[in-house]
């Protein structure tokens, strides 16, 4: 038995060090995300900003992040994922301080932060799939669902609560100036500790003929979107993560912050307060979720967590109690990010490695794709019908779309037809290949015992 063997599940990641310099990396990039969440925020706030203004800005980080993140995809099944996560960094560091110096001078405007957000989203679009994608290149296949819960653990915990608290008592002592000064320092840290990493190689032959770059990246692009759509609960659970991305995102980033201020009368500490309980709930969901082992219906549960998670919602509009809110905020918290652990490993998992790095930018420009038109619409449509029927409608339309979805794409059979459950510590029973289709599991008939085959296609 190893070192790492010994530790509990959920902490068996952190035998492998390149593993604890990555969690290093992420930690410090979160906090300094979560504390620009605030702090841009509360920087409009005081510009005078409606949330016609907030969604604006919102709408400014997640059109840069929808746009980016294909070709982020692209890159990290091409590009050493080390190098993109530090050039992202990097860019982030430069973006957090801009935003200071603009602040600190007095110059700053509701547009420049808009601006910001927009370059800020992009470097999130090529983060997110070259992290995804590097992770199963750093840790064994049994260790991912408790990576995976780490992360869910840091990124409510650090960046819902931890972040936010940093930026609310920073405001209160010098204003959101210092905040973005913070976050550039925080960036610098995160960027140092992937620079002394090791460079692995991406999991891919690229040994075809050459072909112009440009040419090649949507080549690539193609045959992501080509396998999603083949692909049957993956191309099932996106439809249904762009919908309530749809009917959620608008009233969460938008609307939340004017509903603290205006029905319980509570500034920067009471809206960090109720960031933090989403990110409270978050951090238990994700870490009960990394000591078990995945559920045998890990669709079926997954996509009910998600829909029945945001049920909650519809009660913020109608309360002018902070602590209902922050209960609602972490039971939303609990089942939203224990069920984002199990996706993320289901990715991992069932999806070849060669491709891991598009699919996993497909699915957040699918599920975001209408982010951006949710802020954008969320302002007025606050302002029109009011924030409570506006958090009503967020928290009852989500159960039904989740019902919807595994009642009209069935994926219980899918599910039941390629277990990840069974004995991973000993041994695997099925891969990715064998999980995507294109090999069979190792527990059913074999090419060999069958005669002849043609590649099947994924379910």
């Amino acid at each position: 038995m190893t070192s790492a063997d010994r530790l509990p599940r959920a902490l068996r990641p952190f035998g492998s060090s390149q593993y604890r310099l990555l969690t290093a990396a992420l930690a410090a990039s979160l906090l300094s995300a979560g504390a620009w969440i605030v702090s841009a925020v509360w920087q409009v706030v005081e510009l005078g900003g409606t949330p016609v203004d907030l969604s604006f800005v919102a709408v400014g980080s997640s059109l840069g992040l929808v746009l980016a993140v294909l070709f982020g995809g692209v890159a990290a099944d091409r590009i050493p994922q080390r190098r993109i996560l530090l050039t992202v960094e990097i860019v982030r560091g430069v973006g957090f301080s801009v935003a200071a110096m603009l602040a600190v001078t007095g110059l700053i405007e509701v547009w420049h932060i808009a601006v910001i957000s927009f370059v800020l989203g992009v470097a999130d679009g090529f983060f997110y799939p070259a992290y995804s994608a590097w992770l199963p290149a750093i840790l064994p296949e049994s260790q991912l669902l408790a990576a995976n819960g780490i992360e869910g653990v840091l990124r409510p915990s650090v960046m819902n609560a931890a972040g936010p608290a940093v930026a609310s008592a920073l405001i209160a002592v010098q204003g959101p100036w210092l905040a973005f000064a913070a976050v550039a320092g925080l960036q610098v840290v995160a960027a140092v500790v992937l620079g002394v990493m090791r460079t692995t190689p991406v999991r891919r032959v690229l040994d075809g003929p050459a072909v112009h770059p440009v040419r090649q990246t949507f080549i690539d692009l193609r045959d992501g979107f080509a396998y999603l759509l083949r692909t049957k609960w993956l191309f099932a659970t996106l439809v249904f993560s762009i919908l309530l991305v749809f009917v959620i995102m608008g009233p969460i980033e938008v609307l939340l912050p004017f509903a603290v201020k205006d029905q319980t009368g509570g500034g920067a500490g009471a809206f960090a307060l109720a960031l933090a309980a989403f990110g409270v709930g978050g951090a238990i969901g994700s870490l009960a979720v990394a000591s078990m082992r995945l559920p045998r219906r890990y669709l079926t549960l997954m996509i009910l967590a998600w829909g029945f998670g945001c049920l909650p919602l519809a009660i913020i509009g109608f309360t002018s109690w902070l602590w209902v809110m922050i209960v609602a905020l972490f039971i939303c918290g609990l089942l939203f990010s224990g069920a984002s652990v199990v996706w993320g490993t289901l990715l991992q998992r069932r999806v070849p490695p060669a491709m891991l790095g598009r699919v996993s930018s497909l699915d957040f420009f699918v599920s975001l794709a209408l982010m951006p038109i949710s802020m954008a619409v969320a302002g007025p449509v606050g302002e029109w019908i009011g924030i409570a029927p506006a958090f009503l409608i967020a928290g009852l339309v989500s159960p039904v779309l989740a019902i919807a979805t595994l009642a009209f794409a069935r994926l219980g059979r899918d599910e039941i037809a390629h277990p990840l459950d069974a004995m991973l510590d000993a041994e695997p029973v099925t891969g990715a290949e064998a999980a995507a289709g294109f090999d069979p599991p190792v527990d059913e008939p074999h090419v060999a015992e069958l005669g002849s085959r043609e590649d099947p296609e994924p379910r």
